[in-house]
């Protein structure tokens, strides 16, 4: 199976934030087809985080020809949900999702809430004929007991209502092995993240290596603390064994798409996409149609 390949449109925030529909002609002017959306401000925006009304956004994904394949919903709180499930129905949009969560450490009682509310929403994305999925960072994959983050979400959450996004990036930077959580998880898997990792990375991969403890309290102020802009590069151009998690995903039964996310540059936004676009060629399984 071929994964088609989009991209996270929180690569180009900042040119979406100073000219939205300009910023999606130049993607789609790239090659780009399918873009996943990233809203981080979903309590006072259902959409797409920018202000844009649903019927403009769209009228200039269909006159661009680009498909949205997923969004990312922050916070996600049951006040808002109608609102952003409405908006994303009228794109066409089929799935949204959780994507960054920072646990209390050791909280194993607001953990087990959480992955509740995460089965409502489940539920309630079902009956609108949509999905729900969690999107990883690296957090997840500290000890809780004798479990990780990670797995205790997966097996307290409903896998018919809770699927995976998984960000290969953050899981090597969490010290786990991609290859193996996609084998692990692959039935729920419904989008795949790619990011990479620079040869001359100022910090080890592994974020634990001499970073933070295992143990940390990681909260947004010490994520964004310890996350270092020049330890992301164009993807294709870095040292992430990208060929063999494509080859462990492309048998995932509910995968069809492979998102590009650039989270910081050293380029021009709209260059180091096309940079990536480029680079990604190289590797097989893989579509842009």
């Amino acid at each position: 199976m071929h994964l088609k390949t989009g991209i996270q449109l929180y690569s180009v925030r900042q040119s979406l934030k100073r000219d939205p529909y300009g910023t999606l002609a130049q993607v789609a002017e790239i090659g780009y087809k399918y873009v996943e959306a990233a809203n981080h401000n979903a309590l006072d925006d259902p959409g797409v985080g920018f202000g844009v009304p649903a019927k403009q956004m769209k009228d200039s994904l269909d006159r661009l020809g680009l498909r949205i394949v997923g969004s990312h919903i922050n916070p996600l709180q049951s006040e808002s949900l109608d609102r952003v499930l409405d908006y994303h129905q009228e794109l066409g949009n089929t799935q949204i999702g959780c994507d960054i969560e920072f646990y209390p450490y050791n909280d194993r009682d607001y953990l087990l809430r959480r992955c509740e509310f995460f089965n409502q929403v489940g539920e309630i994305c079902r009956q609108r004929g949509m999905r729900f999925y969690y999107h990883n960072h690296y957090q997840e994959f500290q000890t809780m007991g004798d479990s990780t983050v990670y797995q205790i979400i997966m097996e307290n959450t409903d896998p018919s209502l809770v699927f995976v996004e998984m960000d290969t990036y953050w899981i090597a930077r969490a010290g786990q092995n991609p290859v193996e959580l996609i084998d692990r998880y692959k039935d729920r898997l419904v989008l795949l993240h790619q990011k990479d990792f620079p040869a001359d990375a100022p910090q080890p991969l592994v974020m634990f290596d001499g970073i933070l403890n295992y143990d940390a309290e990681i909260n947004m102020d010490v994520f964004s603390a310890t996350k270092n802009a020049l330890c992301f590069t164009e993807i294709g151009t870095g040292i992430l064994p990208i060929q063999d998690y494509i080859d462990a995903a492309s048998s995932a039964p509910n995968l069809a798409y492979i998102i590009l996310e650039q989270d910081s540059t050293q380029l021009d936004e709209i260059e180091s996409i096309r940079v990536s676009m480029e680079a990604f060629r190289k590797f097989s399984k893989i579509g842009w149609d």
